[in-house]
């Protein structure tokens, strides 16, 4: 069944969408977004916030939508890297606090106070510069203060955190509202993770002066949330991957929690023809045919997601079976063996890069082990061309 007439497709990627065929797509779940959400939700102590992470367009699922919904299903707050992106959450909904986890440029500080949002401060001269903003636009701003664990990003080394704290002190119209560190290697050394979160609360409880009760403490994300003992002083968790179906690992709380993927990507097979034993195929003679077959070449490429190390390894889902992908991955196509199939293939037949066809699937993460990489890199890398269409409620019950 055509995509079009069942999906509800973003007008921000095609602005007639009943008048243009899908020849590549990715299909997002929002339905399953609101499961997955209430289900963690459900594993999370009642005192403990949620702070939905919808950085580089929600994991290149679509900002406008995946936050709309995840508005109606309840999430206490967002987390973004930067001013523009809370800027387009203010367009979908007021009422939501927003933590701008990057830098806050110099030029960017007065969109704080236009979009009511709260940045991330890492060194005592942001403290300067937007008290004197602050005290310009006559109103408090609130912020977090991050502490460098072992990350070497953002936030001011755990050593020297102290100078930080009588900054913000000091700071008439600074407002400390949070504190949160990032955790390094949460899904690779959980001894690390360990000796982050001792001297992350170590930090912390130095400074005599803090309110505790009444700030955000937050260091967890999908990967490293471990347990909240009843006398843990944090009370916010910054869920990413996970609200979105992506697997936590094995140290999580969360790894029995059902959660499902709501990502696939999809294209077409463009044309089917015969080559005999013995062709090229593709860019740099990578593969030659070593039996007659027939091929197919499908309707996307590295130019809409497909990466280039595929080639001659990934496979895609052509009539529920495997096909795997000959030689090297193009621009805007790609081309795959179909010769074993019972049923032959065809122009127009549904390929699926992501997802599941019938009982077959392939999943995010083997894709992105096929192109040595990351699931969220991969998520992050299907293109604007790509259009994405939702699954509401009506269409999954």
């Amino acid at each position: 069944m055509d995509p079009s007439s069942t999906y509800r497709r973003s007008n921000r990627v095609v602005n007639d969408p009943t008048n243009i065929p899908l020849r590549c797509w990715a299909e997002i779940d929002l339905a399953a977004l609101e499961r997955n959400l209430i289900s963690i939700q459900a594993n999370l102590p009642d005192r403990i916030k949620y702070i939905a992470v919808v950085k580089a367009d929600a994991y290149g699922h679509g900002m406008q939508q995946t936050v709309a919904r995840l508005m109606q299903a309840g999430v206490d707050m967002f987390a973004v890297a930067n001013i523009v992106e809370a800027a387009n959450i203010r367009e979908i909904g007021t009422g939501w606090p927003i933590i701008v986890l990057g830098a806050t440029l110099e030029n960017e500080e007065s969109f704080l106070f236009e979009y009511d949002l709260i940045p991330t401060i890492s060194t005592i001269e942001e403290v300067i510069r937007l008290n004197a903003k602050a005290k310009a636009f006559g109103k408090p701003l609130k912020a977090h203060l991050k502490i460098d664990t072992g990350m070497g990003r953002l936030g001011i080394w755990h050593e020297y955190a102290d100078e930080l704290f009588d900054a913000f002190k000091q700071a008439e119209f600074i407002q400390l509202d949070g504190i949160y560190t990032h955790f390094a290697a949460a899904d690779q050394d959980p001894d690390f993770t360990r000796y982050q979160r001792k001297i992350f609360l170590e930090s912390i409880k130095r400074i005599d002066w803090l309110p505790l009760n009444e700030l955000l403490i937050h260091a967890d994300n999908s990967a490293g949330i471990t347990t909240f003992a009843p006398e843990s002083v944090y009370n916010a968790v910054r869920i990413g991957l996970l609200q979105f179906g992506i697997r936590p690992y094995p140290t999580s709380i969360f790894a029995q929690v059902e959660t499902t993927p709501i990502f696939q990507f999809k294209s077409r097979v463009g044309i089917v023809k015969n080559l005999p034993n013995g062709a090229s195929i593709s860019y740099g003679r990578t593969r030659i045919l070593e039996r007659d077959s027939k091929i197919a070449i499908v309707c996307a490429g590295y130019g809409d997601g497909v990466p280039l190390p595929l080639s001659n390894r990934g496979e895609v889902l052509i009539k529920g079976k495997r096909c795997p992908i000959l030689g090297r991955v193009t621009m805007d196509q790609t081309i795959v063996d179909v010769t074993d199939l019972e049923e032959p293939a065809q122009s127009g037949d549904p390929v699926t890069f992501i997802g599941r066809q019938g009982i077959a699937e392939i999943e995010l993460k083997e894709f992105s082990d096929w192109a040595n990489t990351i699931s969220w890199e991969v998520l992050c890398s299907v293109t604007k061309r790509v259009p994405r269409v939702y699954r509401t409620a009506i269409q999954t019950g």
